[in-house]
């Protein structure tokens, strides 16, 4: 990114829920740790150039200790003879400001750009925050440069989706895309963002770099971790189902038409929590009598629990067998076995030594896929919301001044019903054929706490009329039976020519709770385009 070409400011996004619960745990260990060290080793090689090149920094890697990097980074400086003007943001880390609870390990405030821009009107390089969104690193920067006022919410809300087009790097690109084969994707080049004083924008990527800059590509990362048509945060509430995509140019497309409203009056506070112990035994089982086997070692287990049996106990029997298959590995299913209790020894001897004394005595051909453990400790995350006026919002600035930020202005009517835009007519009858829904459609999901978002976008007018009409709440549910039980909100953005699909206690208390197979849905979209249905054949 430095060397590719101009840059004005390089962002870096270091901070993810389970990265939370891991920086927690560092700082108990050491209160002087709690930031993302590998920021540090990379600035070792790359400071240096940055400040030649006149290139600033804004990263979150400070997480739960962003005046000990900032110190860090002096140090860093000092060391290798570099003249660089650091700053801090702070004030996000609550864990001390309540009784959170038992277990909680961090209790961090969402916070917006505003201290960011106080602290590069300050004349800093290189500015470090905690936790602050995602889009912040570039609402930010983009009102700095701008001067943009607190209540400019057009100008932030297309800064707000930039950003979050940004935030996670090389999937805007081509990296995670549904059509991946249509592009060279081996090595996809990092994005960016041209801003423009009215916070539309154009996301391009450097010279001759891999993969692409499509408005299918923009699209897949817009729906990611997304819900409704507002996008609430600290700085402004974006309207997704105001942004229009258009492509202007090879690997050019234009954001526009961003509208925004005043944020809520409070801030979203993620909570991380040691959940309890968990324990993990994957059996495999090969050839034939699969069903057969797994209930004879399923029963043997079950019995081994009977006198202290887990918390939770989840069986799962995973078909990848094949009949008459060449390879072993082909002829194999697994079955996983994952108990969780808040008493580690429910989890841990009792479990694996079960296990491992049954590889004499259960189904023929008995192996599991690693030697089980003693089971191990995982998170929960929770998200709570924080009035914004609470939140001692602070940028420290290069000579140490300390400027309060105060949050962003709010207006009464702030949250009112959303008027979306109508749905197109639907197709007119005529034949079909049955195929994989991703022959017509992408999709891109993620996890939100213990939610998973679904987006699902077609690839053209004709697709979209399809598509909005056929993929309702009931058939979703009907192509993914694991959200049938569940609460399931359907969100139509019909500018995107997309639905996104919010899906509750999919994924239990939250990625770190690791409660299923695919523990942050990042695949989810993609089973869901492998599921067949009768699609039209003037689609196909």
């Amino acid at each position: 990114m430095l060397t590719g070409g101009p840059l004005d400011v390089l962002t870096g996004d270091y901070l993810a829920e389970l990265t939370m619960l891991i920086l927690g745990r560092d700082r108990a260990k050491d209160p002087a740790r709690g930031y993302a060290t590998t920021f540090l080793r990379q600035l070792e090689d790359t400071l240096g150039l940055a400040m030649e090149r006149g290139v600033r920094l804004v990263t979150n890697a400070g997480g739960l200790n962003p005046a000990g990097l900032a110190d860090a980074i002096r140090e860093l400086a000092d060391r290798l003879g570099i003249e660089c003007r650091v700053a801090h943001v702070e004030g996000d880390d609550l864990l001390d400001a309540r009784d959170w609870g038992p277990g909680v390990v961090t209790a961090n405030a969402y916070l917006g750009g505003a201290g960011i821009a106080a602290c590069l009107r300050g004349g800093a390089d290189v500015v470090v925050t905690g936790r602050v969104t995602d889009a912040a690193l570039v609402t930010g920067p983009a009102a700095a440069h701008f001067g943009w006022a607190a209540d400019d919410w057009d100008a932030l809300a297309g800064a707000v989706v930039a950003g979050h087009i940004l935030e996670c790097g090389t999937q805007a690109t081509g990296g995670n895309y549904s059509f991946f084969a249509e592009h060279d994707v081996r090595r996809p080049g990092f994005p960016l963002a041209e801003l423009h004083p009215d916070g539309s924008s154009v996301i391009t990527k450097h010279p001759h770099t891999g993969g692409a800059v499509t408005v299918g590509t923009v699209t897949a990362q817009l729906l990611y971790e997304t819900a409704g048509a507002r996008y609430p945060g600290p700085d402004v509430t974006a309207r997704l189902d105001s942004v229009r995509l258009t492509q202007d140019g090879p690997d050019r497309v234009r954001v526009h038409g961003v509208r925004g409203e005043a944020p809520p009056r409070t801030l979203k506070t993620g909570l991380t929590r040691l959940g309890g112990h968990r324990n993990e035994v994957v059996f495999v089982l090969t050839g034939l009598d699969i069903e057969a086997k797994a209930a004879l070692v399923r029963d043997q287990m079950e019995g081994a629990m009977s006198k202290r049996r887990p918390a939770e106990v989840r069986w799962t029997l995973s078909r990848t067998d094949h009949p008459d298959a060449a390879v072993q590995e082909e002829a194999s299913a697994l079955l996983r076995l994952v108990v969780r209790d808040r008493d580690p020894a429910a989890v841990g001897r009792v479990i694996s030594g079960a296990a491992v004394e049954l590889a004499l005595a259960s189904y023929p051909g008995f192996h599991v896929t690693a030697p089980p453990g003693k089971g191990s400790p995982y998170g929960v995350f929770e998200a709570v919301e924080t009035p914004a006026d609470t939140v001692p919002h602070t940028a420290v600035l290069p000579d140490s001044t300390r400027l309060s930020v105060p949050p962003a202005p709010t207006t009464p009517a702030a949250g009112g019903p959303v008027d979306v835009p109508p749905l197109p007519p639907p197709l007119p009858p005529g034949p079909t054929r049955r195929a994989p829904l991703g022959a017509v459609a992408g999709a891109r999901s993620g996890d939100k706490g213990g939610s998973a978002n679904i987006g699902v976008w077609a690839r053209g007018a004709d697709a979209w009329r399809w598509l909005a009409h056929t993929l309702t709440v009931d058939r979703l549910r009907e192509l993914l039976p694991e959200t049938a039980a569940l609460n399931v909100t359907r969100h139509p953005l019909p500018r995107l020519r997309a639905l996104n699909f919010v899906v509750d206690g999919l994924l239990g208390e939250g990625v770190a709770a690791q409660a299923r197979f695919d523990p942050q849905a990042k695949a989810v979209g993609e089973w869901l385009r492998s599921r067949h249905l009768d699609i039209p054949e003037v689609l196909l």
